[in-house]
Order: structure tokens, then sequence, then C-alpha cells
């Protein structure tokens, strides 16, 4: 893994604050924009993956969009487990009040539910933050919404390659810091970060894939 690289490659490319500021205000439409840069970011996986070397896209709306929405169909799936884990912890107390609990009863109901499903939403989302990555991978280098959902091939990469998914991480957390840092003139900064952010996660994701295939 060249984690230093997914910092510094997007500034080798002689057009990268044009493609960048172009990205961050497709990123202004609503839901729509941010399909929009979840598909560029899946490019840029896919380029990383298949040694492109012109690794930071240009604008190409319809294509880039399919891709996002497939990138939000995968990551909605491996979400699912998450909302699972979180419904009992919002229903436990309308429920209590129907069937007409004492209040020291639905405080102890309340307690032990939300130790319990909160517990196991914190084990999965952790889980789920190596799992994505490496969804996105099979996802990028293959193509299809199924590649993305083969659980066991997907926990596989993972398997295989724990230390550089950790990196892939460890990459998203920087960049979330990184995004709010500029506020400049009335919020510009701010996109252009957030999409310099997306483009440090999709290499270290291309980079984690390689490893974990064993692609040289």
């Amino acid at each position: 893994m060249e984690f230093g690289q997914a910092f510094s490659y997007v500034f080798k490319d002689p057009e990268w604050f044009k493609k960048v500021a172009l990205t961050a205000l497709i990123s202004l439409i609503p839901v729509i924009g941010q399909f929009y840069v979840m598909g560029w970011g899946l490019e840029i996986t896919r380029r990383v993956i298949t040694h492109d070397p012109d690794l930071l896209p240009g604008i190409d709306f319809g294509g880039f969009l399919g891709k996002g929405f497939k990138a939000f169909i995968v990551s909605f799936v491996y979400s699912l487990p998450m909302i699972l884990f979180i419904l009992p912890i919002q229903l436990v107390a309308p429920i209590g009040v129907a069937v007409e609990l004492d209040q020291e009863t639905l405080g102890i109901v309340m307690i032990a539910v939300s130790v319990c499903c909160g517990g196991l939403a914190l084990i999965y989302g952790i889980l789920m933050a190596f799992l994505i990555p490496a969804a996105f991978g099979n996802l990028a280098a293959k193509g299809n919404i199924g590649d993305g959902l083969r659980f066991g091939e997907v926990f596989g990469l993972v398997k295989k390659a724990p230390v550089a998914y950790l990196l892939v991480l460890l990459g998203g957390l920087i960049g979330g810091f990184i995004a709010p840092l500029s506020s400049i003139a009335c919020g510009i900064g701010v996109l252009l970060t957030t999409v310099y952010a997306a483009t440090i996660t999709a290499h270290l994701q291309g980079q984690a894939y390689k490893q974990a295939a064993g692609i040289l």
C-alpha cells in the first residue's frame, strides 16, 4: 500500500482543479449529486485497479450517475443489518407504553435493549467499515451490483488484506478531518475539500483491492 500516494496523486493531473471543482459543483444537485460523486469515486477505484495512468476522471454525468446508483444499492444492502439493530432501540419505548409497562420495568427493558442492540450495532458498524470498501472494490473491478453483494467473496477480500482495509478506513478518517477545514468563499472551499477527501478513499479502495486480489 502506498498510503501517501492517495493524498498526492490528484495534484499530478494538470487539470486537477477543473475536474475537482466541476465535480464539487455537481455534488450540489440534491440526491443526484451525491450519486454522481459516488460513481466518480468508483471510477477512480477502477482506474487504480486497472493501472490506468489517468487516474482523475473528467465529467461523464450519465456514466458516473449509473455507477453511483450501483454503489448506493450495495452500501444500502450492507447497511440493512444496522437498521435492524437500531430499530428495536427506537421502538422499545412506544411499545412499552402501548402495553402499559410500569416506569421501572420499562426503564430496565430500555437499558437491556439499548445495551444489547447498541453493542451489536457497534460491532457490525466496525465490520461494515471494512466490508463496504471491499464491496466497492469488487464492484469497481467487475462492474455489476451482484459482484458487490457477493458477501463471501467480499469478506474473503477483507480477510486476505485486513491491514490494507484498515488503511482505507484511516484514510477516510483523515479525509473527514480535512473536508471541513476550508470554509472560505461561502463554503466553496468545503465542497472542494469534500470531493478531494472522496479521491483519497477511492484511491485507497483500489489499492486495497489489488492487494487482496493479488493484482500486481
